[in-house]
């Protein structure tokens, strides 16, 4: 046991109530999350420099995409939590699975509902797919480091026991302390991951498209993977084939989608997949 621990800080996870509404930390990071990643986006849609050339989509674009995007996002994550982490409760509760703010939702889904967006946004716009996808892949970061926060808030998803000396005891973990595991994740796939897409984009990685996607994807399954080793499996779960958990299982297909779309843009064949996508 460490000689200290830091105190949880006790947060009310509802930021403010107004009647019968309350506004929820979780929800906030949301909001804040698609409003800062939609200005975000819109500025490197309107860069040209950025770009091989001028820019394939301009930021008006961005602001239809966003009507599109952000319901997608959040039905995915929701779905994907349904399917792949509690489905038997929400089958016993079917009213619980459209209460998203009061928590549950999957990395793994969202990243689903937000592809298929993309398709569907790239295939009326006349768009090419990847300069889509490496734009919403480089703002994403800054909602997975919001929402990693917000867990943390909540005190759920908490970590292992553990006895390094900035353990936490999280106050409906019991009375051992844990990795905060929600802030290695908003640091990792959070803060730092957007740092490092951000110095790409500055080295000309939009001039390639699919450059950015892959990384994102690559980055993000083995973060999601490492991060997973401090992190409590989900109670209903617990740890399944190999000791893995499920967030393991999932980041693997996305790792393996990550280095075929970055191997392809390496090899500069993107412009041919964009036109039978378009």
């Amino acid at each position: 046991m460490p000689l200290a621990v830091i105190p949880f800080p006790h947060i009310d996870p509802v930021l403010i109530d107004i009647g019968p509404v309350a506004i929820r930390w979780y929800a906030l990071a949301y909001m804040v999350g698609f409003l800062a990643g939609w200005l975000y986006a819109r500025m490197l849609a309107g860069s040209d420099r950025l770009w091989d050339g001028a820019s394939p989509l301009k930021p008006n674009d961005l602001d239809d995409f966003v009507l599109l995007c952000v319901p997608a996002i959040v039905l995915g994550g929701r779905i994907g939590y349904v399917l792949f982490y509690n489905l038997p409760y929400f089958i016993a509760n079917p009213w619980d699975i459209v209460e998203p703010w009061t928590g549950g939702m999957s990395f793994h889904g969202a990243f689903v509902g937000a592809v298929i967006a993309e398709y569907v946004f790239a295939r009326r716009r006349k768009i090419p797919f990847f300069c889509i996808t490496d734009i919403v892949c480089a703002v994403a970061p800054l909602g997975l480091m919001l929402g990693r926060l917000a867990n943390f808030i909540n005190g759920e998803l908490w970590g292992r026991v553990t006895t390094v000396p900035w353990a936490i005891v999280f106050p409906d973990a019991g009375p051992l302390p844990r990795h905060p595991s929600q802030l290695y994740e908003a640091t990792l796939e959070g803060l730092l991951f957007f740092i490092a897409l951000a110095l790409l984009i500055r080295a000309g990685a939009l001039k390639r498209p699919g450059t950015i996607s892959g990384v994102f994807a690559i980055w993000y399954g083995v973060a999601r993977i490492v991060c997973e080793l401090f992190r409590e499996p989900d109670l209903q779960l617990g740890f399944l084939w190999g000791g893995l958990t499920m967030g393991m299982l999932l980041s693997i297909p996305v790792i393996l989608a990550g280095v075929g779309v970055l191997v392809i843009a390496r090899r500069g064949k993107l412009a041919a997949v964009q036109a039978q996508v378009a």
